[in-house]
C-alpha cells in the first residue's frame, strides 16, 4: 500500500503514486461498474456454478437474460485470471489424469474441451478448447500441465488416444543451453512415467479395460500412486460428470446449446475454479486425531496448499490479481539536443 494513495474515501477511489492513475475499488473485479446490487451478482454467479440454469434465474430474479450471460462472462473471466495466478504455478503434482468431454454448440458444431486434474488433490489444472480433436488440442493441454508441473517424477495417465503420448514427452523437456547459435537441445525429463487406460466396448456396454505403461517400470507407476490402487482414470471421468452436471451447456440433451467459445471458456473455468476453492470433497476430508471432531473437510485447494480455508463466493470474486509491472510509456519524437556548454576556464 506505499505506492497508493486515497483520493476519495466516499467514492472508494484511490490514486497510483507510480503512474498517477487513479481508480476504484473494485477495480480488477468483475464488480467493476456494476449497475446491480452485489449481493444479487454474488447469488447468481454462485447458481451458475451450480449448474443452475440461466433461464431459471431470469424468471427466479426478473433479469435480463443478456444481463446473466454478462455476468457469467466477468465472473469466468476474473477466475480464470485467479487461476492462473494461484494455480498454474509449478509444485509437485505427483499424478495427472487427463481427458476430452465432447461439446455440442447451435448450428450442428462440436467443440472438444480437454482437461486436466491432479490426482491425490483432486486440483484442476485447467483447459484447452478447440474445434477439432487433433494433436495441436493435446499438445496444448500437455503444455498447461507442464507450467503448473515442477521438475521430478510425475505420471501421466489418460485414455487410448495416441496423441496423449507424443504430447507429453514432447511437452516434459528442458531446454540445455550451451551458449552456441540455434536452438538449443530439449532434454527429457528421466522420471516421466506415461500410463493408458483402454476400455472396449460392445454394443454400447464395457466389455474390457486394459491399463498399459507406455513409458515407465512398474515400481516407478506404484511409488507415484496411492497404496494398493491399479493405473486407472476414474478421477479426471468423475470431474467430467461434475463439469457436465454444473455447467448447463453441457447437459446432456439440453435446449440450452452453447453459440460462441468464449461464452463456454468463461463458464469453464467459472466452474472449475469454484471447484477448486469453494468447494469441499468428500474424498480429501482428514480424520482429526484430537476427537473434538471426527473429520475435517477440505477443498482441493486446501489440499494442494494454496489456502487454508474454504473460500466464499464473495471471497473469490473480489480477489484481486496482481497486475503486470508498470512500464513507462515510450517517448516519441527525436531525443533533445545536447547543449554545448563551454569550458570553466580556471586560473
Amino acid at each position: 500500500m506505499g505506492n497508493i494513495g486515497i483520493k476519495s474515501q466516499k467514492e472508494r477511489r484511490y490514486t497510483c503514486k507510480t503512474c498517477g492513475v487513479s481508480f476504484s475499488e473494485t477495480k480488477s473485479t468483475p464488480l467493476y461498474r456494476l449497475k446491480k446490487q452485489q449481493d444479487l451478482f454474488f447469488l447468481v454467479v454462485t447458481l451458475l456454478s451450480c449448474g443452475c440454469p440461466p433461464q431459471a434465474i431470469v424468471v427466479a430474479f426478473g433479469l435480463d437474460e443478456r444481463t446473466v450471460f454478462a455476468w457469467q462472462q466477468k465472473a469466468g473471466q476474473h477466475c480464470e485470471k485467479v487461476h492462473q495466478a494461484l494455480v498454474q504455478q509449478p509444485r509437485d503434482l505427483v499424478q495427472v489424469q487427463a481427458d476430452e468431454i465432447r461439446v455440442k454448440f447451435a448450428k450442428r458444431l462440436i467443440v472438444w474441451m480437454a482437461m486436466a486434474m491432479q490426482g491425490h488433490t483432486r486440483l484442476w489444472l485447467g483447459g484447452v478448447l478447440s474445434p477439432r480433436r487433433d494433436q495441436s488440442l493435446i499438445d496444448a493441454l500437455a503444455a498447461q500441465v507442464k507450467s503448473c508441473a515442477l521438475f521430478g517424477a510425475i505420471l501421466l495417465v489418460t485414455d487410448g488416444l495416441i496423441s496423449y503420448v507424443k504430447a507429453w514427452k514432447n511437452a516434459f523437456r528442458t531446454p540445455v543451453y550451451t551458449g552456441k547459435r540455434g536452438r538449443p537441445f530439449l532434454l527429457a525429463w528421466p522420471e516421466v512415467v506415461i500410463g493408458q487406460v483402454i476400455k472396449r466396448h460392445r454394443a454400447r456396454r464395457l466389455v474390457e479395460v486394459e491399463a498399459r505403461l507406455v513409458q515407465g517400470t512398474q515400481e516407478q507407476q506404484e511409488a507415484l500412486s496411492l497404496p494398493e490402487q491399479k493405473l486407472h482414470s476414474s478421477y479426471i471421468e468423475r470431474i467430467n460428470a461434475t463439469f457436465r452436471a454444473r455447467l448447463h451447456g453441457l447437459v446432456r440433451r439440453s435446449r440450452g446449446l452453447f453459440h460462441q467459445l468464449p461464452t463456454l471458456q468463461a463458464g469453464m473455468y467459472l466452474v472449475g475454479t469454484f471447484y477448486n476453492f469453494c468447494s469441499f470433497h468428500d474424498s480429501l476430508r482428514q480424520e482429526q486425531p484430537d476427537g473434538r471432531r471426527k473429520w475435517a473437510e477440505r477443498t482441493p485447494a486446501m489440499a494442494a496448499g494454496i489456502t487454508d480455508h474454504c473460500w466464499s463466493s464473495q471471497e473469490l470474486l473480489t480477489y484481486k490479481v496482481a497486475p503486470p509491472p508498470y512500464v513507462p510509456p515510450k517517448k516519441r519524437g527525436r531525443k533533445p539536443k545536447q547543449a554545448h556548454m563551454p569550458a570553466r576556464v580556471t586560473s
